[in-house]
């Protein structure tokens, strides 16, 4: 078997079932705030679409996806991350659909890091989303965990690293907005990552999944090829974006999205897919192109979550340090003690499941930077959420 398989770790939600096992919940419904998985109800009109294309799943997909699908995703990222100048971006050459971000932030690990190169690499937030960790141990990598603390906004502090240092990385995964932080990178932290990478020659790895669920209408999250795009990088070199239908449509059972960017580096992750196995049905495929194409859903989906988020923090901003964050679905506050018995007593007295922050990190430089904090993810029902919050008023 492969030897690398011997380093994995468990999943967070593993070590959450193996801790809670034992413990007694309270004696009232279970409210979970612990998997980050959307409940929001999908758009009539997107079941209608499926319905409608059953007859897809009687024909073998192409790996590339339908030219239509490619058209659509490609113009809404112009629409979305202002690309209308860029004459040379092409659906065909830029742009591949892919079987949920999950799959793909693995498998482009696979296909292009370079177990030969000098620089051995991958470089990943600390806390992170454990499909980055297990990437690039299977691929053989050496993996540097990058802290993400409140004193530098939960990201990483970039500035502070020096130019040895960047020239052992080949891939460095960013994630904006943040998961579990929700915060957010500027224009001018992914120029200056843009500008690392051609220094240094490394990938630019930008899980942008939680691009769409934000706060202010004003004020959308930026993209690395919006970035990109802004300082004349027109062609994107070293630069993936990987984008999904999950948390913006409410579809994650779909396992739909994309990745986007440099065409080099689209042509041979393309190819390793064309051996993958992992083409998405043409009936998801026809259903993609309806929710790419629309909006009106998704300014619904940030609203009902943009709701429950002033919901709860103003129930149990008295009690507990909640900070709204640009970003995504999640709370990530520091209650600056064990997080683990912080969960175990919520379940307990509450019967709220959450998930403890030392289960998204790793201890690097002598902290664990996720110890003391909870990631609470916004997933159930506005009543739900204001009821787990009453609950914790109760306890505190």
């Amino acid at each position: 078997m492969n030897p690398n398989l011997q380093r994995l770790q468990p999943y967070p939600f593993e070590k959450l079932r193996a801790k809670m096992a034992s413990v007694k919940a309270a004696d009232m419904t279970p409210i979970a705030w612990s998997i980050g998985e959307p409940k929001h109800a999908p758009p009539d009109f997107l079941q209608e679409q499926i319905v409608a294309t059953i007859a897809g799943y009687s024909r073998y997909p192409a790996t590339a996806g339908l030219p239509a699908l490619r058209e659509a995703i490609s113009q809404w990222l112009i629409r979305r991350f202002k690309l209308h100048n860029n004459k040379g971006f092409s659906a065909d050459r830029h742009v591949i659909p892919v079987t949920g971000t999950r799959e793909a932030l693995f498998s482009v690990v696979q296909a292009l890091y370079d177990p030969t190169a000098e620089a051995n690499e991958v470089w990943m937030p600390n806390p992170f989303y454990q499909i980055y960790e297990g990437a690039a141990l299977l691929a053989g990598a050496k993996v540097h965990y990058l802290n993400c603390v409140a004193e530098h906004n939960y990201q990483p502090d970039f500035a502070a690293l020096s130019d040895d240092q960047w020239s052992r990385c080949q891939l460095l995964f960013i994630c904006t907005p943040g998961n579990p932080s929700g915060t957010v990178l500027s224009s001018e932290q992914l120029q200056f990552l843009i500008n690392k990478s051609i220094e240094f020659n490394f990938i630019l790895i930008s899980d942008e999944c939680y691009s769409e669920l934000y706060r202010d209408e004003a004020r959308p999250p930026i993209g690395l090829l919006q970035a990109a795009e802004q300082m004349g990088h027109s062609d994107f070199d070293n630069c993936l974006v990987f984008h999904s239908l999950s948390k913006r449509s409410n579809l994650p059972g779909l396992r739909s999205g994309f990745v986007a960017g440099d065409a080099h580096l689209i042509r041979h992750f393309s190819a390793y897919r064309t051996y993958h196995g992992c083409a998405m049905p043409i009936p998801h495929q026809q259903v993609s192109i309806a929710a790419w194409n629309d909006e009106s859903h998704v300014l619904e989906n940030r609203r009902l979550y943009n709701e429950k988020f002033t919901a709860v923090v103003g129930e149990l901003k008295s009690f507990l340090p909640l900070t709204i964050p640009d970003g995504s679905f999640y709370l990530w506050p520091n209650l600056a003690e064990d997080d683990e018995a912080v969960a175990q007593r919520w379940l307990e007295k509450a019967n709220i499941q959450v998930l403890p922050g030392q289960y998204l990190s790793r201890d690097n430089a002598g902290i664990n930077p996720g110890y003391g904090h909870i990631r609470i993810a916004l997933v159930a029902t506005l009543d739900d959420c204001v009821e787990a919050a009453q609950r914790l008023k109760r306890i505190y």
